[in-house]
């Protein structure tokens, strides 16, 4: 399998004061191509900080990542930018929806940056809501939406650039029970019809069964399973 994700030796410490608080301590993981990977553990563990350290919205004091082969970390801040916007997707417990724009709006947005076919864009951006069951909702803003539906835009404007790599943190953190499954199932199905690669930072028991690889965090570390 193609190994699409690499992190070696992560490791991030903040300071608070005079103290200096390590929260990874050295961790190392690996995502295939077309895997749905979920990371868990206890809160506080260092769950989101790795997350956004693999998307590059945060850098670590020392280790590396690569994608697709590319160590996001010996890129400058502008070349980092742009590396992210085309090849990781992000979706966040809170959708960050735009409120005054519609949902095909919202979506079309991140590839609006730099595409100037915008007729290209937004016939994605359609295509994309259809996938994810709202084709009756594209000129709805975000207050008109419920908020599975919001989620589900979320997870189609993520998807828009077509990225190598969707990290998301939390996504049914704020959704009902009946929302998180439904979200989950397509998460599941977009993997499925699309190879896309998925690391989900979550909670949920029911995506931990479900996922592929399993990451799980102890003290700032990745967790070795007992026998191994």
């Amino acid at each position: 399998m193609n190994k699409l994700l690499i992190a070696r030796q992560l490791k991030k410490t903040y300071s608070n004061g005079p103290q200096e608080i390590e929260v990874l301590k050295g961790i190392d993981l690996e995502i295939d191509q077309g895997e749905v990977a979920v990371i868990v553990g206890p809160s506080g563990v260092g769950k989101s900080t790795l997350l956004h350290l693999i998307g590059g919205l945060d850098k670590p004091n020392s280790g590396e990542v690569l994608i697709d082969g590319r160590d996001i970390f010996t890129l400058n801040e502008e070349e980092r930018a742009l590396f992210r916007n085309r090849s990781i997707g992000f979706v966040f417990q809170f959708h960050h929806l735009l409120p005054e724009f519609t949902a095909l709006e919202n979506v079309m947005i991140p590839v609006m940056m730099y595409q100037s076919d915008l007729k290209h864009v937004e016939n994605e951006a359609r295509r994309l809501l259809n996938e994810v069951g709202l084709s009756g909702r594209l000129q709805h803003k975000p207050s008109q939406l419920s908020g599975g539906e919001q989620q589900r835009v979320a997870v189609a404007r993520a998807l828009v650039n077509r990225p190598s790599l969707v990290l998301a943190d939390e996504p049914t953190g704020n959704l009902d029970k009946l929302n998180s499954e439904a979200l989950y199932r397509l998460i599941l199905t977009l993997n499925t019809k699309f190879k896309q690669t998925f690391l989900i930072v979550t909670h949920n028991e029911m995506m931990a069964r479900q996922a592929s690889k399993v990451i799980e965090l102890e003290d700032g570390r990745v967790k070795i399973p007992a026998g191994r």
